[in-house]
């Protein structure tokens, strides 16, 4: 036993011994600058099999330490995102050993030893989305969100109703940075025609999201990702924009000038980014309207034209800051805010010839109009990331809110003249709108990976909205304003949303499926306090996705997908308030509108850059707008109605192609079947439907001394939407010019949209006792010039791109359709 003791205790002093043996190495990472790079991943491998020993994140100071290492012979590597990989030479260890300061090459440095001729397209076609690079577009110089918008295919912009449309659907997600602005409608048009596309890296399309978003969007959604700058330093871009609308009889005061400046620094565990803006607008609308009338035996012929100026300033800032707590956990914080005063200037003219036993009558109303219009928009947001481990296991959480404000003041005189051209009667009329909405909300996500090719994905939110409208109405009478009782209200609404989802993905070598579920519960409540008018609704909607894709080969490829999705009605389509808008017209919401879901199925087939898509969508209770006629008062209500049922068919093709090494041609065709169908719409059954087209082809131009050139070309067939027709083909031509200088950190650019002015709409409502035929006309030719200038370390890692709580939500602030 004693001999046995000893050989123990001897055998456990060579253990300590051995054990006091172990080493550790520790240095500092730096760049070409000799600047220190934190979060770089240091690896210790075995030589010469290279095989990994351990690995570190460096500190916020660069500086790194790895433990516990045997006696050896060993190499170290370094790899970091921005920067070009590295490996040091081989070296023995025997002793704690201190390293000389390693520096590793920014990829910046390796990318002016290349020459880069070729750039990516404007359009980007890729198996889930469409994207389009807007900073890399010498045709979007210039313009704004909206009019970018308008030239992606299968986009639609209805300047009549104010509505974004995808593939001829309306009930668009517009989402900026991955959260949604606050507006829906008209507001939204207003919001995306006061940012610059200057502050625009690329847009995304996506028709056909997962469960993981949120449910709202029965289109789809459009993605705007403002630009970010790129591992450490500072950097930044500034840049001026102006134009000039160039368009017949029109004011001579169409003028748009901005200024855009984004910055971006980070430095040890710190981001800290920012952007600002501010920009003058100015645009134009010629409308003309005519449309009949007849009630007993009395026909009415009314000839209408507005023209319309709309210009303001519009300010947007935002500011934020991630903090790396450490390798594995960021904090976020965000404060979003944008202001505009708008203010619009409206002269009508209404002719109307009344026709009675064989007598013609003759009669005129002029009006001026006149509004103001500040909107405010805040948003905050407080995000956590957390990376459990390498694999992909990840926890994010997100609390929010946004406010909305918009008060209005509207003043309308109206003259109305016989046919003599006399005066026979005055009216004076004002308006004011204060609108304020508050949104709370909070979601997490969860991302679990089970192996290497199947992963979950769950998360959980909720929301609370609440939306407060005062509206007040008043007369000119008697020397004295007056409150027009049947007008003015007040109309609160409140919603709460709680939304749970789950996705399953699983690939194969060949096949790959990613299967949804999302719930969501709504309890919303419209109150019209004015007309002790109550309408609450308590409903629980599922809404399932799935994808299925197939890769047939390198080359080939297909993908199969399903989704249910959700339109509510927006705030102002609830709000029962009967908004003026001249002496025969008016605006009306509807506090009963329910909302539409749509079942959305697509097929997609790739053959390398090439790809063919068809899709089938099907709508229950379309929202949509009406116009209600009394043919006695000649007064059109414009309202919105759900519509039975709204089924579009469509198809669509994608093909690039590269000329020469200096000429790329982009070819994008859809067609789409739209069919309307309803029982019992305005008292008759109703069924329309008709074939329409959307085309968009680009050229993009690479030309010695660093110029480049771009000219493109979209062009909308006439289509139907609901009870109103597109009747004329809408087109335009757009081209522009560029010039790098300073090693491609200036550049100058001049373009023109609409050259040849063919860009208007024109359509027809024809249903029941309503004949209308209207042709708007806006600033659709405008010629823009840019200057930008990056400065800084270009290679700055960007701030994290996130979505926040309210996405869903903000888009349905506001009025319109």
């Amino acid at each position: 036993m004693r001999k046995l003791l000893v050989l123990m205790a001897c055998l456990m002093v060579c253990g300590v011994s051995f054990a006091q043996k172990l080493n550790k190495i520790s240095g500092k990472i730096v760049d070409e600058k000799a600047v220190a790079v934190p979060f770089a991943i240091v690896r210790v491998l075995n030589f010469p099999d290279t095989t990994v020993v351990k690995s570190v994140a460096t500190n916020s100071d660069g500086g790194f330490e790895i433990t516990q290492l045997k006696n050896g012979n060993y190499i170290l590597s370094i790899s970091m995102v921005g920067f070009k990989s590295k490996k040091t030479e081989k070296f023995s260890l025997n002793d704690d050993l201190k390293m000389p300061v390693i520096s590793i090459e920014s990829l910046t440095k390796q990318l002016k030893e290349i020459s880069i001729s070729g750039k990516k397209p404007f359009i980007e076609h890729q198996i889930d989305k469409t994207v389009l690079n807007v900073e890399n577009s010498i045709t979007a110089t210039g313009g704004t969100a909206l009019e970018v918008l308008e030239k992606a295919p299968g986009v639609q912009i209805d300047r009549q109703s104010d509505q974004i449309k995808l593939n001829n659907k309306s009930g668009v997600l517009v989402m900026v940075d991955g959260k949604t602005n606050f507006l829906s409608g008209a507001d939204v048009t207003a919001l995306l025609s006061n940012m610059s596309a200057e502050q625009i890296s690329t847009i995304e399309i996506i028709t056909n999201p997962s469960s993981k978003y949120d449910a709202a969007g029965n289109a789809g959604i459009i993605n705007i990702k403002l630009k970010r700058n790129k591992a450490y330093g500072t950097n930044g871009t500034v840049s001026f924009n102006g134009g000039q609308a160039i368009m017949p009889d029109s004011p001579s005061d169409l003028y748009r000038a901005g200024v855009n400046l984004n910055l971006n620094h980070r430095e040890g565990k710190w981001n800290i980014f920012g952007n600002g803006a501010v920009a003058r607008k100015s645009n134009f609308n010629n409308l003309s309207l005519n449309r009949t009338t007849s009630s007993n035996g009395l026909s009415s012929f009314l000839t209408q034209n507005f023209k319309r100026q709309n210009k303001g300033v519009g300010f947007q800032g935002k500011l934020g800051t991630d903090y790396y707590a450490s390798e594995k956990t960021v904090f976020g914080l965000m404060l979003d805010a944008n202001t505009v005063k708008t203010k619009l200037t409206n002269f009508s003219n209404t002719n109307i010839n009344a026709v009675q036993s064989g007598t013609n009558t003759l009669s005129s109303i002029l009006q001026d109009a006149y509004s103001t219009s500040p909107i405010g928009n805040l948003t905050a947001n407080f995000n956590i990331k957390h990376d459990f481990d390498k694999n992909g296991k990840s926890l994010t959480f997100d609390m929010d809110y946004s406010g909305f404000s918009n008060e209005k003041d509207e003043s309308f005189l109206a003259d109305y003249l016989n046919g003599g051209g006399s005066s026979t009667n005055q009216t004076s009329l004002r308006n004011s709108t204060d609108a304020k909405i508050n949104v709370y909300a909070a979601k997490t996500d969860l991302t679990l990976p089970l192996s290497k090719t199947m992963k979950i994905e769950t998360g959980l939110k909720s929301s609370y909205v609440v939306t407060n409208n005062d509206f007040l109405s008043e007369q000119f009478i008697s020397g004295a304003w007056q409150n027009d009782v049947g007008k003015s209200n007040y109309f609160v609404y409140k919603e709460n949303i709680n939304a749970a989802y789950a996705n399953f993905a699983k690939e194969w070598k060949v096949w790959q499926i990613q299967l949804g579920l999302r719930a969501e519960h709504t309890h919303s409540n419209g109150n019209s306090v004015t007309d002790n008018k109550e309408v609450d609704r308590n409903y629980v909607s599922l809404f399932p996705t799935a994808f299925v894709n197939q890769k047939i080969s390198e080359n080939h490829n297909i993908r199969y997908s399903y989704s249910r999705r959700v339109d509510r009605p927006n705030y102002q389509q609830l709000n029962p308030f009967v908004f003026y808008m001249d002496p025969l017209a008016v605006d009306q919401g509807n506090p009963y509108l329910k909302p539409q879901f749509t079942d959305n199925f697509e097929i997609n087939y790739s053959y390398k850059q090439a790809s063919l898509t068809l899709g089938y969508s099907d709508t229950r209770d379309m929202i949509t707008q009406i116009s209600q006629q009394n043919d006695v008062t000649r007064v059109i209500n414009v309202i919105r109605q759900n519509l039975g049922r709204f089924q579009n068919f469509s198809a669509g093709i994608y093909i690039p192609i590269k000329i020469t090494k200096w000429w790329n041609l982009q070819n994008n065709a859809s067609l789409y079947y739209s069919k309307f169908q309803d029982p019992n719409l305005e008292g008759a059954a109703y069924d329309a439907g008709k074939v329409a087209a959307n085309l968009y082809s680009s050229s993009s131009f690479t030309l010695p001394q660093n110029f480049s050139l771009e000219i493109n070309f979209w062009l909308n067939t006439p289509r139907v939407s609901g009870v109103e027709r597109t009747t004329v083909t809408q087109y335009a031509i757009n081209a522009g010019i560029q010039k790098s200088m300073l090693n491609k950190k200036l550049k100058l650019r001049l373009n023109m949209d609409d050259i040849f002015l063919t860009n208007y709409w024109a359509g027809s409502l024809v249903y029941q006792n309503v004949n209308m035929n209207v042709v708007n006309r806006y600033t659709s030719r405008r010629a823009n010039f840019n200057i930008s200038y990056n400065f800084g370390n270009q290679n700055v890692k960007s701030a994290r791109s996130r979505n926040t709580a309210t996405d869903d939500i903000k888009n349905r602030a506001g009025g319109g359709s």
